[in-house]
């Protein structure tokens, strides 16, 4: 098996529900204190900056996209499709590993992990990508939804959201302005839901 063709095998490692970072750190220290840098390639925990309004003040946070998931590139099976047992025991012996998630029972012996296709590989890779370029709205919003302008120079006037564009974060709400409706454009952070 060529170096190339290790280096294809992404497999899905189930985490103890919490402790996903824990395993994520724990697993590319043990890389290089264990020396596994031949068997473990990369390591992703997918995910995502999300912001929200939280008592007027816009605050940031980290959301995982698969909780209780990482995705592994690591040689895992060997040219006969057999587990190399170095791989297999470095992730089974992570404290916090629950397991593989897609497995094939085998006569007897642990059920063997199948790994992902190119395809979704590539899908999942640039997910991530485009969620470390910008920061999701916590909160989706719907056409037709009551909203109340957090900040801005329309700040505490509530108004009906009109248009919503995901791709830049944006919505577009009515509010009254001296008596006539105007549609003002606003990014998500900046509106929350209208609790009155």
């Amino acid at each position: 098996m060529t170096e190339e063709d290790k280096r294809k095998q992404w497999f899905v490692v189930q985490a103890l529900s919490g402790q996903e970072n824990k395993v994520f750190e724990n697993i590319r220290k043990r890389i290089i204190t264990e020396e596994m840098g031949d068997y473990i390639f990369e390591v992703v925990l997918p995910t995502e900056r999300v912001s929200e309004i939280k008592h007027g003040k816009k605050t940031e946070t980290t959301r995982k996209f698969f909780p209780g998931y990482l995705i592994v590139n690591m040689w895992l099976l060997d040219d006969n499709k057999q587990l190399v047992d170095r791989t297999w025991y470095f992730i089974k012996d992570t404290p916090g590993v629950i397991g593989f998630a897609g497995t094939k029972e085998r006569d007897g012996r642990p059920p063997q992990p199948i790994p992902m296709r190119p395809s979704e590989v590539e899908a999942l890779l640039a997910q991530v990508r485009g969620a470390e370029e910008h920061v999701t709205p916590k909160i989706a919003f719907g056409v037709g939804e009551l909203v109340k302008v957090s900040d801005g120079p329309f700040q505490n006037q509530t108004g009906v959201v009109e248009e919503i564009d995901p791709e830049r974060g944006k919505l577009r709400v009515s509010v009254s302005i001296f008596g006539r409706e105007t549609l003002v454009d606003l990014e998500y952070w900046q509106v929350e839901r209208n609790t009155e």
